[in-house]
């Protein structure tokens, strides 16, 4: 027996904390590398547009989840080497110095290190495949053809490059100790933290509800007072959010959330054991809590948007509505009958109403220097539609009565239309004569189908005719409204809709939100309208199935089947990017509570062992066990849940002021949601018991019982 072999013998006897060191830094590179895959891919990219709030809020998640498991692989490194210090201290007290050490240590941290981050990383590169093909399976879009940037995996790299560097690091402050007795016992070392009050606890509920009200509407108080765009800094105000969740997990492991006055030796023994470990284990908890969050904010994206496409689509008056400009040639009714025909489908309720587009003045941001803005009137602003009086009452069935020299704005129950829809007085011009009209603001008229990008208003009948005077067949439209009689059917709203696409020429070919009002003025200032610059505004008509196109285009029709049927399709790149998100932070979350459980079974081994000696039944030692699992998985399910559910709900009711039908039944779906997390990750918390009593000797060997 030499040194070699004592420390190859000590080496296999802490194989378990070294395999669930390499555990550690696989998964936490395995979910970086996959995230930052996705993140780059240009199937993302592509679809997200640049500066929406769907790929902020994907960077925002990434930076959590970065976070999360930086946080996480430093937490495991610790755990490493306190377990490593033993070996050390032995090693040390048998005569071996520490420049004999530093080779051995060095080498086997090293290798360590990097071949669970390198095995981490190589494997986030098929995950990704497997998440993504797995949902493509389900969604037939040309758009879910998977396309990845390897240069991602520079982010990888440097995450690896941080475990590699780290680990060193603490491998040379552990050796770098000088007694030996104290390196063997360090395995033991307590962590409590400072006991606070109980009023932490109320405390941190306060601090997190003040800042993610203070974070949410700062940036549009700052906008609003100081006329300056926010920097980035602003997000600093959600600092109280991070120090409010730290005093919550503070007072759960110091205190707990239940009274133990009655029974105060009650759990004692959990209790203890999360208190003398109490810095690690409010790491972890805070850690969990921000992921579950993360994740949450991730799959809210998708109910919230399926009801609300379900609860606005059943809500429509009609099957069908189409429209388009004038100087069009799309298919009359007698040939779209003709189509419904060959899929044995009879059309009624057929009804038509002549709409104008005039330019609506208004505000206008314009930039200025050092991120600073400021408003100009300009007569010429946007384009915006009108019908007349009683081609309205003429479609919807209703009285309405526009006074001369009135208007109102065509909006649904809820109040849908399109959100910087002007409710105040305008100037409304003729863009062929230049005639203007004066109108006063008088309220809403409500039709749903009338309600979109670009906000359609009712005029007087007399005013109707005055203003459009003169207007060309670019700035005339009609628009066309019918039913199916019966059950309708799917393939003919697909072949109606590709044929209605195919007659559009080119000079149709861009999406709602490019205002040709706009851009005249921009041209006639000589400036260079930002929609012939961007590519956001490029869309085309050979790809009428891409989901810009169904989402964004001018002259897209609603058609109830299409839309039902098709939503998987349109928005399958989102829905996917999203889930992915959502998978990974469970994922991270859930391994991070299952390590914790793990180290209280290897660190606090010798606890129950002592327990067991001293006559403690099986039934109080599971009970033990479970009461402090139940902690680790409990705690951050249900804190970083109602946290991101609140939000959630506070940014809703924030946009409007008001939670309108289609965003309440959305909440109801996300409450769902969140109990088939909960189940998913009950499942887990009992998986993680089962192994944590199976590794404390908790659950009789069958196989050895029955040999004896």
């Amino acid at each position: 027996m030499n040194m070699k072999n004592i420390e190859q013998k000590l080496r296999h006897a802490d194989y378990k904390q070294a395999k669930l060191y390499f555990f550690c830094n696989f998964i936490a590179l395995m979910i970086i590398t996959a995230y930052a895959l996705l993140m780059k891919s240009p199937t993302i990219l592509t679809i997200l547009p640049e500066g929406g709030d769907s790929r902020r809020q994907m960077y925002m998640i990434f930076v959590l989840t970065l976070f999360g498991c930086v946080i996480f692989t430093i937490y495991a490194a610790s755990l490493f080497f306190r377990k490593k210090t033993r070996q050390i201290g032995i090693l040390m007290a048998l005569g071996a110095s520490k420049k004999a050490l530093i080779p051995g240590i060095f080498r086997e941290v090293f290798t360590l290190s990097s071949l669970s981050s390198l095995t981490g990383m190589l494997a986030g590169i098929p995950l990704m495949y497997l998440l993504w093909n797995s949902f493509q399976l389900l969604v037939e879009s040309p758009e879910m053809t998977l396309r990845l940037d390897y240069t991602a995996l520079r982010i990888s790299g440097l995450f690896m490059l941080l475990v590699i560097i780290f680990a060193c690091v603490t491998a040379n402050y552990y050796l770098s100790r000088t007694d030996i007795i104290d390196v063997i016992q360090e395995e033991h070392r307590n962590e409590p933290v400072k006991q606070l009050g109980k009023w932490c606890g109320p405390l941190g509920l306060l601090l997190i509800l003040i800042g993610a009200i203070i974070g949410y509407s700062a940036p549009g108080f700052w906008i609003s007072v100081f006329h300056r765009y926010p920097s980035v800094s602003v997000n600093l105000l959600y600092a109280p959010v991070f120090i409010g969740l730290y005093l919550v997990m503070l007072h759960t492991v110091v205190h707990g959330w239940r009274s133990n006055r009655k029974n105060p030796y009650r759990n004692i023994i959990s209790r203890s054991m999360m208190k003398f470990q109490g810095k690690q284990t409010v790491n972890n908890l805070l850690v969990s809590t921000v992921l579950i969050a993360g994740a949450c904010f991730a799959i809210f994206y998708i109910p919230m948007l399926g009801v609300g496409q379900l609860v606005s689509v059943s809500g429509w008056e009609f099957d069908y509505m189409y429209d388009y400009r004038l100087d069009q040639t799309v298919p009359s009714p007698n040939e779209i009958e003709e189509i419904a025909a060959g899929h044995d489908l009879v059309l009624k309720d057929w009804k038509e109403i002549p709409y104008i587009t005039l330019a609506q003045d208004g505000e206008k941001e314009v930039e200025d220097e050092d991120n600073r803005f400021h408003y100009e009137y300009q007569q010429l602003l946007c384009e915006t539609k009108y019908v007349s009086e009683s081609a309205f009452n003429q479609l919807t069935g209703q009285t309405l009565d526009i006074l001369p020299g009135t208007f109102r704005l065509i909006t649904d129950k809820d109040d849908n239309a399109a959100k910087y829809a002007k409710r105040s007085d305008s100037i409304l011009t003729n863009m062929d004569t230049r005639k203007t009209l004066s109108v006063t603001y008088e309220g809403l008229a409500y039709f749903s189908m009338l309600t979109g990008m670009v906000p359609y208003y009712v005029l007087d009948d007399k005013d109707y005719a005055q203003i459009s005077q003169g207007l060309s067949s670019e700035w005339m439209g009609n628009a066309h409204f019918f039913n199916a009689d019966g059950k309708d059917v799917y393939a003919f709203a697909d072949e109606f809709f590709h044929t209605f696409v195919k007659s559009f020429g080119p000079e149709c070919e861009y999406p709602a939100y490019y205002d040709r009002i706009n851009k005249i003025a921009a041209n006639e200032q000589g400036e260079v309208y930002w929609g012939d610059t961007d590519d956001l505004t490029k869309i085309s008509l050979s790809k009428p199935d891409t989901s810009d196109f169904r989402a964004y285009w001018a002259f897209m029709p609603k058609f109830r089947s299409l839309n039902m049927n098709d939503f998987m399709n349109t928005f399958a790149v989102y829905l996917m990017t999203f889930l992915f998100i959502f998978i990974v932070c469970v994922t991270t979350a859930c391994v991070i509570c299952y390590t914790r459980c793990q180290t209280i079974a290897l660190n606090n081994r010798y606890i129950f062992d002592d327990l067991k000696r001293l006559g403690a039944s099986p039934d109080f030692l599971n009970r033990e066990v479970r009461v402090q699992c139940k902690r680790v998985f409990h705690t951050p399910t249900v804190v970083g849940m109602t946290m991101m559910f609140l939000l959630y709900f506070m940014i809703m009711y924030a946009n409007d002021g008001r939670i309108s039908i289609p965003e309440l039944a959305g909440m109801g779906a996300c409450a769902v949601v969140l109990i088939l997390i909960m189940l998913l990750i009950y499942l887990i918390y009992r998986k993680t018991v089962a192994i944590m009593k199976r590794e404390l000797d908790l659950i009789p060997n069958i196989s050895n019982t029955s040999n004896n």
